[in-house]
């Protein structure tokens, strides 16, 4: 498996179709590979749309029983990291992980005021599509212009709007994390097939399975995996981080273990590390500074790897997009690392006379102060710093690859 392997999300099933009824006859079911980029709002990414409508174009024209899911690393299921803080469930930015995931495991709803006081806020937008029928409305239109409005987590799977809105706002975007991926799998899943003319008989589910091989009836793909990580890196996106992770290793569990094996191995004896996660939220993470610049001076040297310096985020883009004053963008591709009581930033910074590896770290109660200091060295050195992606080849035995956009 390399950076340009894909992840597939497909219709598996055994049977045969009717050609005169479309109908399939027999047993069908999603088998999902954990791509966190099936079906986003405003993304790039497949979508169960576009399966939906290949199956189509296979000749189905129905199917018949529960929505059955399976999964090529595991159970064909999702749920919160047990490693990360339990004060991060239900925040946007830990949803459950694993191979059940939908736009991003996160809904997106927005709404507009009730046409007078007193009456319900009316759904405008739904993302994914088929949610909308997940929401019920229990908030209140009000006078003015203020709004707190909330969405509540309902024991079907889906949410209940509270609170109120001005009369006087246009609309109000508000987003949540899908507490139960399944059931919103099988929300969207039913809305594609309706949209791409398939009739759904006895709906059902979602059940889920042990993986066992079954014939292709339609596929889609994502992007190449590099493309997925520099879109990862860029945004700070734990849920595809830990995904792609899984993906790699073949297995929810292990992939920890390995990675913290792979950083060792590349590292060399002078390696101190231990991961526990792959998007490293879980305050149990621990590796040296000393580490992080070894495996990142070290790994690009590798055959095949030169341009991993690039798949990290660019000054100016991402998490790094307030690093810009006094520096042309592309000098510095870096990660940051933020919890409340941890700042790092770690990568490569690109001067005439060669490429900086620093890895700066910090954990303590003045993070926020650290952090502005840690920037504010990296403006230092790259003040007459060039573009990275001229000097790697020169300077670290890399190649170029696509700009982080």
């Amino acid at each position: 498996m390399g950076g340009c392997a894909r992840i597939t999300t497909r219709v598996v099933g055994d049977g045969a179709l009717d050609s005169v009824t479309g109908r399939w006859r027999g047993s069908w079911a999603l088998e999902l590979g954990g791509d966190p980029t099936l079906e986003r709002a405003g993304r790039a990414g497949p979508s169960l749309r576009e399966l939906a409508r290949r199956l189509r174009e296979r000749g189905v024209r129905e199917l018949e029983g529960p929505l059955t899911i399976t999964s090529r690393t595991g159970p064909a299921h999702s749920r919160f990291p047990s490693v990360w803080s339990p004060e991060f469930e239900g925040q946007l930015f830990a949803p459950p992980v694993g191979p059940v995931t939908v736009h991003e495991n996160t809904v997106s709803l927005t709404f507009r005021p009730g046409r007078e006081v007193g009456s319900p806020p009316a759904l405008v937008s739904a993302y994914p599509d088929g949610v909308a029928r997940m929401v019920r409305i229990a908030a209140t239109t009000v006078a003015g212009s203020r709004r707190r409005l909330s969405l509540r987590s309902d024991p079907d799977g889906g949410w209940t709007l509270l609170g109120r809105v001005g009369i006087a706002r246009r609309t109000v975007g508000v987003s949540a994390v899908a507490h139960d991926p399944s059931r919103l799998l099988a929300i969207v899943w039913s809305a594609a097939l309706e949209r791409a003319g398939i009739r759904w008989v006895r709906p059902g589910g979602p059940v889920a399975l042990s993986h066992r091989p079954a014939p292709i009836l339609a596929q889609v793909e994502s992007a190449p995996l590099d493309t997925i990580a520099v879109e990862v890196n860029r945004r700070s996106l734990n849920i595809g981080a830990e995904l792609m992770l899984q993906h790699a290793t073949g297995n929810q569990t292990a992939g920890p273990a390995l990675l913290t094996r792979h950083v060792r191995q590349v590292a060399g004896p002078a390696a101190r590390v231990s991961l526990v996660d792959g998007s490293g939220l879980s305050v149990m993470n621990r590796m040296s500074a000393l580490t992080q610049v070894l495996y990142l001076t070290r790994y690009p040297q590798q055959p095949g790897h030169g341009r991993f310096p690039l798949l990290l985020p660019a000054n100016g883009t991402g998490t790094l997009r307030r690093l810009r004053g006094g520096m042309t963008r592309g000098v510095v591709h870096a990660k940051t690392g933020t919890l409340d009581d941890v700042a790092a930033l770690t990568g490569y910074l690109a001067r005439q006379d060669g490429v900086l590896v620093i890895s700066l770290l910090y954990n303590g109660r003045r993070a926020r102060n650290a952090r502005a200091a840690e920037w504010e060295l990296f403006r230092l050195l790259g003040a007459e710093g060039v573009d990275l992606g001229g000097v790697l080849e020169t300077h670290m035995g890399g190649t170029s690859t696509p700009r982080d956009e």
